[in-house]
C-alpha cells in the first residue's frame, strides 16, 4: 500500500482539494481519510465542460469524483446534520453519491456547538477570532471534558433514545459552558441563545443525524483492518493549513482546534502497523488568509497578480473578506515543512511540493522581495533539500497539473 498525506503549507485555502483530486486521479485503489476539524473545510474541485461542474467538499474526500471512498477516522468530527445537505448537492450535481465509511469511535458534532461558536463570536464583535462558525473549538472542549457522542453509539439508538442523549448533553455539558463563558457573551448572542433553549431544535436534529448516518457505513478496529488490506493508495486529507495547527502559540488564538500537519496520519498508520511514504505540501504561489490573525507580508489583492474571483472564499460576516500576502524568503517557504517532519519524526518521508494558481501570478512565486519564476524557485538549495519533486498547478484542473520530478 502506498500512503500519502496532503497538507496545506499556509493558513488553509492553498488548493488542498485540487491535490487530492489529481493524487486519487492517478491512484489504484484509492480510499481518502479525513482526519482533522470537520465539516468547516471547504475543498474546491472543478471539471472542465459545456457546463461548469464545481463543487465544494466539506465532510465528503475531493477524492469522490474520482470514485474514492472517504473514510473518517477518530480525530475527525463531522457534523451529520449538514452532512445530508452536502449529499444532496453532489447527488444533483454528480448523479451519484460516494462511499462514506467511519471509525465506530469517531464523535460528531452537534448542534450545541455550533450555537455555542456562534454566540461566542458574534459577541466579540470587532475581536473575533476568524472562526467560520462551524463549532469546531466547542467541540473539541466538549469531547476534552469526556462528553463525547460516539457514531458507534448514535448508530445503536433510534431517535428517542438520540433526543435523550441530545437532551442530557445540554443539561450537563452546555449548561456548563455558558456558566464558563458568563460575562463574554452580550446582547448579539440573543438569537443563538434562544435556540440553545428550543427543544424542537434538538428533536429535529436527532431526525437528521440519524437518517445522515444510514448513509455511513461504520467500522470495528478489526472491520477497519480487513477493509485496508483491499486498498491499493491511503490519501490523507487535511483541513486547514499548517500555521493553523492547534500548536501554534505564535498565531493563538487565531488557530484551529486541530492537527493540521502530519500528526493525525503518522498516529493512524502506526496504530495500523503501517507508515507514511509521501507527504505533500499544499501552497498557493502567493498566501491567503480568511479570517482574523497575524498575516506577514501582508498586501492588498491587487499587488499579487491579476487574482481570479475566489468563490470558495467569499466575503462573509465570520471570516470577512480573503486577505492576502506575499511569501517571505526561501527559508521562510520551508521552515514551517521542516517542523512539521520533524515533530512526527517523519524526515525520512518524502515530501513533495504541490504549487497552485500559478496562471494568476505570471508563473512565478511571490516573494517578499521580488517574483521568482516556479521552476528557478525550486532550484533552491533550500527548496531542492527540502522537496524531492513537485507538481505545478496553473488551472483549476487535475489534469493540467504537470510534474517535476526531483533532481
Amino acid at each position: 500500500m502506498r500512503t500519502i498525506a496532503v497538507v496545506g503549507k499556509n493558513y488553509g485555502d492553498e488548493g488542498k482539494g485540487l491535490a487530492v483530486d489529481y493524487l486519487t486521479r492517478h491512484a489504484d485503489r484509492p480510499l481518502v481519510i479525513r482526519h482533522n476539524g470537520g465539516s468547516q473545510s471547504g475543498h474546491t474541485v472543478e471539471r472542465r465542460g459545456t457546463e461548469e461542474k464545481r463543487f465544494v467538499f466539506h465532510a465528503l474526500s475531493s477524492g469522490s469524483l474520482c470514485g474514492a471512498d472517504t473514510l473518517w477516522i477518530d480525530s475527525f468530527h463531522p457534523d451529520l446534520y449538514k452532512l445530508g445537505e452536502e449529499l444532496e448537492n453532489i447527488q444533483t450535481a454528480f448523479g451519484f453519491l460516494p462511499g462514506i465509511w467511519a471509525e465506530e469511535g469517531v464523535c460528531c458534532t452537534v448542534v450545541d456547538d455550533v450555537l455555542l461558536n456562534l454566540a461566542l463570536e458574534a459577541s466579540r464583535g470587532e475581536r473575533r477570532h476568524g472562526s467560520c462558525g462551524m463549532g469546531i473549538n466547542e467541540c473539541d472542549l466538549r469531547l476534552r471534558a469526556g462528553y463525547g457522542l460516539r457514531l458507534g453509539d448514535v448508530g445503536r439508538m433510534d431517535a428517542a433514545a438520540l433526543y435523550g442523549a441530545l437532551s442530557w448533553l445540554r443539561r450537563s455539558w452546555t449548561a456548563r459552558r455558558l456558566w464558563e463563558l458568563d460575562g463574554a457573551l452580550n446582547a448579539a448572542a440573543e438569537p443563538y441563545l434562544r435556540l440553545l433553549s428550543d427543544e424542537n431544535v434538538l428533536r429535529n436534529e436527532a431526525d437528521a443525524i440519524l437518517d445522515n448516518l444510514r448513509r455511513v457505513k461504520l467500522l470495528s478496529v478489526p472491520a477497519l483492518r480487513e477493509k485496508l488490506t483491499g486498498v491499493g493508495t491511503l490519501i490523507f486529507e487535511a483541513g486547514q493549513g499548517l500555521l493553523l495547527d492547534c500548536g501554534n502559540e505564535a498565531c493563538a488564538p487565531h488557530v484551529t482546534a486541530s492537527c493540521t500537519g502530519l500528526q493525525n496520519p503518522c498516529a493512524f498508520l502506526a496504530r495500523m502497523g503501517l507508515r507514511l511514504d509521501e507527504a505533500v505540501y499544499v501552497s498557493r504561489s502567493y498566501v491567503t488568509r480568511h479570517g482574523a490573525g497575524p498575516l506577514p507580508w501582508e498586501c492588498s489583492r491587487e499587488a499579487i497578480g491579476r487574482l481570479e474571483p475566489d468563490r470558495t472564499n467569499e466575503p462573509n460576516p465570520w471570516q470577512g473578506s480573503l486577505r492576502y500576502a506575499r511569501h517571505g524568503s526561501e527559508a521562510d517557504f520551508v521552515s514551517e515543512v521542516r517542523q512539521d517532519l520533524r515533530r512526527n519524526g517523519a524526515e525520512s518521508v518524502a515530501a513533495k511540493l504541490f504549487l497552485t494558481h500559478l496562471n494568476e501570478t505570471a508563473g512565478c512565486v511571490v516573494l517578499r522581495d521580488r517574483l521568482i519564476p516556479a521552476e528557478t524557485f525550486l532550484r533552491h538549495p533550500l527548496l531542492r533539500e527540502s522537496f524531492r519533486g513537485a507538481y505545478l498547478s496553473a488551472t483549476p484542473y487535475s489534469e493540467d497539473v504537470a510534474v517535476l520530478p526531483a533532481e
